[in-house]
């Protein structure tokens, strides 16, 4: 093994050092003694002590004393730096409190055995920054370990960071002459990992390049070239035990063999894998194949069915969605948003958010009154951009794809629990034919049933059949920080933010960066694979908060957010180390689970200066430990301490060498970002009454004279009058069909239609088809119109003579409470009458499993237990103005059947119950509301209306039992 020849400015290093050294071991104690004297007293009297003046004196015995202390601990951290170094021991240990102590004594140490015969290993702060020589390890070639904590590491590399970006110029020039003056050809060979770290090129370019971001070259040097265990080099970031590297001609450093043949102290088998390795230098170099990500191996994809009627089209999608023919814009005379449709996670994860977002506008303007035409009964309309968005989310949305991968994540959590096996480090997800793929930082062992290994040691494998057996489970979502970034060859990748060992960094145009960010951010805070999760926005982002109040929190500036992660990295470490794990992947298993290891990633969109880029990459250094994850934007696409690096380019396509990488990104413009928000704006059930109105119901005709030409029934029973049966292998999507546009009388797009009923996707010509079968099976109105056609935006829209007993309903209740029933209390009566006697039971009641799977999207079964209810409460009044209390109990007997988790039917119930004048009738219905409400309880407002009514009711509760 050849040692670099020492150079001049080696030796005045050393000498310098030495000096220093001297001066602080010997001369700071010999003048403290000589000047200053022992600054405790002779005898031990504390109460003596305590009766003296404070003076100068004291003052300065004080401030000798804290400088003798600062001379042991510095002394100590010389000790132990020299033992490390000379023994080749490895990591040095800890000295308590003494980091920048410790940090000058290695340096020192490092430079005075810079120009010794033992410096071959050095200590781990200057030379191998956590590298070490472990002469026992016979098979190994001197090969570096890593540090346990990475966060020593970057502190040690931002204390020369100045000079490191001084020196970036000269780099080219000086590596252009260093590999034309040197002919040896040196190689780099890995050795196991230390805990859960391991190296990388990076950290072997900075230690033997003097800068990191030469890993390129490193790369360029091995790629595609066979390591001894069989497989090549197509991941920059993921280097194996084992694996040889050829270096650059000017690396330099002890850890380097140059001529395998003559190295007495490598074993003759790791010399011939060397000159093996060796040999294949000349072809790997000129013309090699470009390096990639290895994609996971695919099975062949299931054959698809082909046919209208195929019923195989509702059950569980073999395909991913975005495989889904895309409609021509010239068939629907326009386009929807490609960017939503093309991501089909961040679709659902949206879609599910805003259903819920309006669901809580329902329930909460419930209580605002009965009959005032309070705001969210008929949530707003969108319209515009915001309508295309909304449009393009039904149809790019996969929430079954979502649903698997989030069941498929915690059962294998749930499986490595049960097995007392730690989750392993993922740094990706691949989705690939309906298959799930995880790529591991390192190989973990067999994965357990029902998970194979895939390609090779790093990926496990679900297959999607296997994926559908799970089950929910309360186990805590092990990989929250999976985000969508883009397809290749047809499989989508997911990386694992929080898994990063340090910053992702993305370049590109600031507008192109723009919507990669508002694509993460938008993906991150409505996944439906995270339980908890913080993410904070700098620089962008402030009016992406209403997707996720709860998750998404904006800085101001780059200042604010140092402060922040300083103190949460601080807290998280003590949070860890208290509870004994050695990563937040161990506190997400097993009875352990707690909130505190939710993920914490943020996006920061402004470049950094060089100064608190530093900073970052020193947070950052063990943030994958710590569940935090860094994505940071840069102009120049050069950020000091990044550990991967990405590109986006202005044709969408994200690029990242270090990976290995070029997808087809997924990217969330600025139009289509502002249409998504405004979805979220209009559905928030916060907003004052300067907030939009609600959009006034389709009302019908409810007179003699209005009596519609096709008449459904949706409320119970689906059935259809007027019409004649359709054949019968066509009756079942023409049925669902056209209950779609009687539940969107505003108009459905032809292509939302599609995606309801063929969610696997369909062609153009198929769902044409459909939608001509349809307009010929509803017919003409009598003046010729079809009851089928389209308005000015091309979106499909029934004729005001196709009619449901929704929109009866919904008419009925309108014009008893806000026509012609308020000036007439006979009027009022009778049609609340009617309108509740449509109610048959719940919405679409028989419809067949495996069908009608959009009504989770809609909110239609929160609104009808909402108008039942209303309709109830408003005949119960009516009857109680007459002192009817029996005639108010049916009519809110008749609603709490279909809304029977409503508050106000059961408040409403105690009243006309109580105006009786019976209180055994009144305790039994006491009795029956507690029994419903279990261990939760009754409802505040309940029970305090039942202690008005009734003060011994708990009393009869207990004695009825």
């Amino acid at each position: 093994m050849r040692v670099r020849r020492r150079s001049f400015g080696d030796f005045v290093k050393a000498f310098l050092a030495f000096v220093a050294l001297l001066v602080l071991l010997v001369g700071v104690p010999f003048a403290l003694a000589t000047q200053a004297g022992w600054p405790l007293p002779s005898s031990f009297e504390p109460m003596e002590w305590l009766r003296q003046p404070v003076t100068t004196e004291t003052f300065l015995r004080i401030l000798t004393f804290v400088v003798w202390l600062a001379w042991a601990q510095f002394t100590a951290c010389v000790l132990v730096e020299m033992k490390a170094a000379l023994s080749g021991v490895g990591v040095p240990g800890r000295v308590p409190g003494a980091g920048p102590s410790q940090l000058l004594a290695r340096q020192l140490v490092a430079a005075l055995l810079l120009v010794g015969a033992t410096a071959a290993g050095f200590t781990p702060g200057l030379s191998a920054l956590g590298q070490s020589l472990e002469g026992h390890q016979k098979s190994s070639v001197a090969a570096a370990q890593q540090t346990p904590g990475l966060f020593a590491q970057q502190q040690e590399q931002a204390a020369g960071a100045a000079a490191a970006l001084a020196e970036q110029a000269g780099h080219a020039a000086a590596h252009a002459d260093g590999r034309a003056e040197q002919g040896d050809t040196k190689f780099y060979r890995i050795q196991p990992p230390e805990g859960r770290h391991h190296d990388s090129l990076w950290e072997i370019a900075e230690r033997h390049l003097g800068d990191g971001r030469r890993y390129k070259e490193i790369f360029e040097l091995n790629k595609d070239r066979t390591q001894p265990d069989g497989s090549k080099l197509s991941e920059a970031s993921l280097i194996r035990p084992g694996w040889i590297m050829e270096m650059p001609g000017d690396a330099r450093g002890g850890e380097l063999v140059e001529m395998p043949d003559e190295a007495p102290e490598v074993s003759p088998e790791v010399q011939q894998q060397i000159h093996d390795y060796a040999q294949t230098g000349e072809q790997a170099q000129p013309g090699g194949g470009s390096s990639h990500v290895s994609l996971p191996e695919q099975r062949p994809a299931p054959a698809q069915g082909s046919t209208a009627h195929d019923n195989a089209g509702h059950q569980q999608a073999e395909q991913p969605r975005q495989h889904a023919a895309p409609a021509h814009a010239s068939d629907d005379a326009f386009g929807l948003p490609e960017a939503l449709l093309g991501a089909p996670l961040l679709a659902a994860g949206l879609l599910g958010a805003l259903g819920h977002r309006r669901r809580q506008a329902l329930w909460q303007s419930a209580f605002g009154g009965v009959g005032n035409g309070r705001r969210g009964m008929e949530p707003p309309t969108p319209t515009g951009d915001a309508q295309d968005a909304q449009d393009a989310l039904l149809v790019g949305a996969d929430p079954e794809g979502v649903r698997l991968l989030d069941r498929s994540l915690r059962g294998l959590a749930a499986s490595l629990a049960a097995e007392s096996r730690p989750l392993p480090t993922v740094y990706a997800a691949w989705l690939s034919n309906g298959d799930l793929h995880l790529q591991l930082a390192q190989p973990a062992g067999k994965p357990p049933t029902p998970w194979q290994l895939g390609q090779d040691q790093t990926f496990w494998m679900l297959a999607k059949d296997d994926a559908e057996r799970y089950e929910d489970t309360d186990t805590a979502a092990p990989y929250p920080g999976l985000v969508s970034l883009g397809t290749m060859d047809d499989s989508r990748l997911l990386l694992n933010l929080e898994s990063v060992p340090g910053i992702v960094s993305l370049s590109g145009r600031e507008a192109d960066r723009a919507a990669v960010f508002a694509s993460v951010a938008a993906e991150l805070a409505t996944n439906g694979w995270s339980d908890r999760m913080t993410i904070t926005l700098v620089g962008f982002g402030e009016d992406l908060t209403p997707l996720a109040p709860n998750r998404l929190r904006h800085l101001d500036g780059i200042e604010a957010l140092l402060e922040t992660m300083e103190a949460e990295t601080r807290q998280r470490r003590g949070a860890l180390g208290a509870a004994g794990h050695d990563s937040v992947l161990t506190g997400r298993t097993g009875p352990a689970q707690h909130t505190r290891w939710a993920p914490h990633l943020v996006l920061l969109a402004a470049e950094p200066s060089p100064e608190d880029a530093v900073k970052l990459a020193e947070l950052a250094a063990d943030a994958s430990r710590l569940g935090i994850g860094y994505l940071v934007g840069t102009e120049s696409g050069e950020l000091p301490g990044a550990a991967w690096e990405m590109e986006i380019t202005g044709e969408g396509r994200l690029l990242a060498p270090l990976l290995g990488l070029e997808l087809d990104a997924q990217l969330l413009p600025t139009a289509q970002q502002r249409a998504v928000v405004e979805l979220f704006v209009e559905a928030d059930p916060e907003r004052g009454p300067d907030g939009p109105v609600g959009t006034p119901p389709f009302l019908v005709d409810v007179s003699e004279q209005g009596r519609p030409a096709v008449y459904a029934r949706l409320v119970g029973p689906y059935e259809i009058i007027g019409l004649d049966a359709p054949d019968g292998e066509r009756s079942a999507l023409l049925h669902e069909a056209l209950a779609m546009l009687l539940l969107h009388r505003e108009g459905v797009h032809p292509r939302v239609l599609a995606s309801a009923l063929w969610p696997r996707g369909v062609t153009d010509d198929v769902r044409e088809a459909l939608i001509e079968r349809l307009r010929a099976w509803l017919g003409t109105d009598p003046d010729g119109t079809s009851r089928l056609g389209t308005d000015a935006t091309g979106r499909l829209v029934l004729a005001k003579s196709v009619v449901s007993d929704l929109d009866v309903l919904r008419s009925l209740y309108h014009e008893a409470t806000q026509g012609r029933g308020v000036g007439s209390r006979a009027v009022r009566g009778r049609l609340l009458t009617d309108a509740l006697v449509l109610v048959r039971g719940p919405l679409l009641a028989d419809r067949p499993a495996g069908r009608y799977r959009w009504l989770t999207h809609e909110i239609v079964d929160a609104q009808l237990p909402l108008l039942v209810a209303d309709t109830g409460l408003a005949l119960a009044e009516f009857h109680m103005e007459k002192n009817r209390a029996e005639k108010a109990i049916e009519a809110l007997d008749a609603a709490l059947r279909t809304a029977p988790a409503d508050e106000r039917l059961w408040n409403e119930l105690l009243r006309a119950t109580h105006a009786l004048g019976e209180p055994e009738r009144l305790s039994a219905l006491a009795a029956a509301l507690v029994g419903r409400s279990g261990a939760r309880g009754l409802p505040p407002r309940t029970e305090a209306l039942l202690d008005e009514l009734l003060p011994t009711w708990r009393d009869a509760v207990a004695a009825v039992g």
